[in-house]
């Protein structure tokens, strides 16, 4: 299945959550944090312009990471994969490297 954002919005795949810490003890499903960080998988037609009726781009494309707040976003599963819809608001900011 393909879907395709409308408007300000994005699609977002975020990062594999951490299994273990960093002594090396393996964390149980109920003690991950989700993580706040992920790749722009696709991007819609940008915000509207209402006064001239043009979208103006995004200042994020496809393919970039980034970092985004706590409760950013509607979580959507698509084949089994598990995604997230948010707008450019909710983008902290990118990851280089």
């Amino acid at each position: 299945m393909k879907v395709k954002p409308l408007g300000d919005k994005l699609i977002v795949k975020r990062s594999e959550a951490v299994d273990r810490t960093e002594s090396g003890i393996y964390l149980p499903e109920s003690a991950k944090d989700k993580p706040r960080e992920g790749k722009i998988i696709a991007v819609g037609n940008g915000n509207l312009n209402k006064e001239t009726g043009q979208y103006l781009d995004f200042t994020v494309k496809k393919g970039d990471r980034v970092i985004f707040s706590s409760y950013a976003g509607t979580e959507i599963k698509i084949d089994g994969e598990e995604y997230l819809i948010m707008t450019e608001d909710d983008i902290l900011g990118t990851i280089d490297g």
